[in-house]
């Protein structure tokens, strides 16, 4: 990402805050499209008008599976806590992302009874077991509790460093690569990556956004490529290009 299209992408955020200004509903439904791309990406079938009639009226799908819907039902829940609590512009803690990761999976998780101790994910305990995607593993159980001690002390140090507005985007989607490369809960990573990356660029009262649905693919090979590579950029970019068309596309519609 050049800094010519930072700064393109800058003033395209720019315009988008001077002209949503005052606009309540437009906030409620960014989070509404938050909330369907953020599970839809993680496995959801509902569609985005289902997932606007449950969260706005009440109104569940007939035809969809409950779990899916408490998932919806739960990120927004989630989302809305989390943002909220920007307000107070504090780097984030561990016991901060236990609780967004609880009430992420509240009630699509559970207790897990494994060999080496049990652990409830609707509480925010770290995982007792190694899991993977696919062919891909993320780090060992036993590491996560150092990691995570790690992870939650780089960005308190990024928090206060980060001036431009690059840096602040750049820490938004470090936070984001990093968590889900740790993989520290047993469900709800992804979810759980998508409101940190919008707590922190709440906290820099930036406007908050989400990775597209139909940019599933895209987004997964942005993060296999950065991880084979060990070089962030590639996420980084991917990253950029999808705040990017959040924001032309909501410019759009104001």
């Amino acid at each position: 990402m050049t800094k010519e299209t930072i700064k393109r992408l800058e003033k395209l955020v720019a315009d988008y805050q001077q002209a949503t200004r005052g606009q309540v509903d437009l906030k409620k439904f960014t989070y509404y499209a938050i909330t369907y791309h953020s599970t839809a990406i993680e496995g959801s079938t509902l569609t985005e008008g289902p997932v606007y009639n449950l969260l706005d009226q009440d109104m569940p799908s007939k035809n969809k599976l409950f779990s899916e819907q408490q998932m919806v039902i739960d990120h927004q829940k989630a989302l809305v806590f989390t943002l909220n609590f920007a307000n107070e512009k504090q780097p984030l803690t561990e016991k901060f992302i236990k609780k967004i990761s609880g009430m992420v999976v509240k009630n699509t998780g559970g207790i897990y009874n494994t060999a080496l101790g049990i652990f409830d994910s609707t509480q925010g305990n770290y995982r007792l077991v190694n899991v993977h995607a696919g062919a891909r593993y993320f780090s060992d159980y036993k590491k996560v509790p150092a990691l995570m001690k790690t992870f939650v002390k780089d960005l308190s140090e990024k928090f206060v460093e980060a001036k431009t507005f690059g840096e602040k985007c750049e820490l938004a989607f470090y936070a984001h690569y990093q968590f889900v490369s740790i993989h520290p809960f047993a469900d709800g990573n992804g979810r759980t990556s998508h409101q940190i990356m919008n707590y922190i660029l709440a906290c820099f009262d930036l406007p908050v956004f989400y990775v597209y649905k139909s940019s599933r693919i895209s987004y997964i090979q942005a993060f296999e490529k950065s991880r084979e590579t060990e070089n962030r950029l590639p996420f980084y970019n991917f990253m950029f290009e999808q705040y990017k068309k959040f924001k032309f596309i909501s410019n759009q519609k104001v």
